[in-house]
């Protein structure tokens, strides 16, 4: 431990040119009197650096050295995929690889390149989880992502949706997937490829025995698929709408890809008044009434006659309320 950090302080200076004790200290997550231990140890074997007091002091390299310490290990180069996804990375426990690989690597970057690397850092930033939603609490994640790397297979214990709700499962993990802050494990079970948020593991023990892959199985294109599948049976019913310029220009922004997509695909020609008669695909009743109310004004409900009602129903409640406010 003590090694790799030594190596660390090295890389921060290299990189950094001048840090204070306590910058490192933050840095490393270790005390300043670890620091300052760490820089005796590092000027009693040779290396020649120097620290000034004061408030623009601070540890620097003498001009011109350069360690020769920045080759990756395994695990580092592993890691260098997630370097743009540092929370990602910190999920699958892999935060403290990824931040050592990124220091080696802007350690071995001639300055030029070195400060071109660190203005795209400071001006573009992924983050993955959507508006109003915090991402999923996963306990078993770093458990899970250790298994698909390791090709060890996994009994689990699963919530799902259907009944019974509680199920056990043993599956070959085959990878896993960050969409819009929830994380997907894609396993497979019984010859047949199946999708599991992490989340909703109760229970996770990772058996000895490995596993072979299947040849030529591709992540990102059964990912592709699956999605396509899901929006298919998830969408088991249409509503036809009329819906008012507004309403189509807002669209995009209150709906679902799919939804916009269809909409645009079926609507007719504007009538008299400006009104577009668009067909577009819903999981349900009870999941449509609260969507199409977003539309407001902007929308009529024309068919299947449910929804419609159930719209009607809604409006009259509502009204009833506010009046009763008056």
């Amino acid at each position: 431990m003590r090694a790799s950090r030594l190596v660390s302080i090295l890389m921060l200076l290299q990189t950094h040119g001048r840090m204070t004790a306590q910058a490192l200290a933050e840095t490393l997550e270790v005390s300043v009197r670890t620091v300052y231990r760490d820089m005796e140890a590092l000027s009693a074997a040779g290396i020649p650096l120097f620290g000034e007091a004061g408030h623009d002091g601070g540890y620097q390299l003498l001009d011109g050295y350069r360690t020769r310490l920045t080759g990756l290990t395994v695990a580092e180069a592993e890691s260098l995929f997630l370097t743009g996804l540092p929370t990602a990375a910190a999920d699958l426990g892999l935060g403290a690889v990824v931040t050592a690989a990124q220091l080696k690597l802007m350690a071995s970057l001639p300055a030029e390149l070195r400060d071109r690397v660190g203005r795209i850092s400071e001006r573009f930033h992924l983050d993955a989880p959507s508006w109003y939603h915090d991402g999923d609490d996963t306990p078993h994640l770093t458990a899970v992502a250790d298994a698909v790397w390791n090709q060890f297979p996994v009994r689990m214990r699963y919530l799902r949706w259907a009944e019974p709700h509680e199920v056990t499962r043993t599956v070959d993990p085959y990878g896993l997937v960050l969409k819009a802050g929830h994380w997907y494990l894609v396993a497979r079970s019984a010859d047949q490829f199946r999708t599991y948020r992490i989340s909703r593991l109760l229970a996770l023990d990772v058996l000895t025995e490995r596993f072979d892959r299947v040849e030529g199985f591709d992540l990102a294109t059964y990912w592709q698929t699956y999605l396509e599948r899901f929006d298919t049976r998830r969408h088991q019913g249409q509503a036809t709408l009329r819906l008012s310029p507004n309403a189509l220009k807002r669209l995009p922004h209150i709906m679902e890809p799919a939804i916009t997509q269809a909409a645009n695909q079926i609507a007719t020609e504007p009538d008299p008044d400006g009104w577009t008669r668009v067909t577009i695909p819903i999981e349900s009743i009870d999941q449509a009434v609260p969507e199409l109310l977003k539309l407001g004004a902007d929308a009529e409900i024309l068919a299947p006659q449910e929804l419609r009602e159930r719209i009607t129903q809604t409006l009259d409640t509502m009204i009833l309320i506010y009046q009763r406010r008056r």
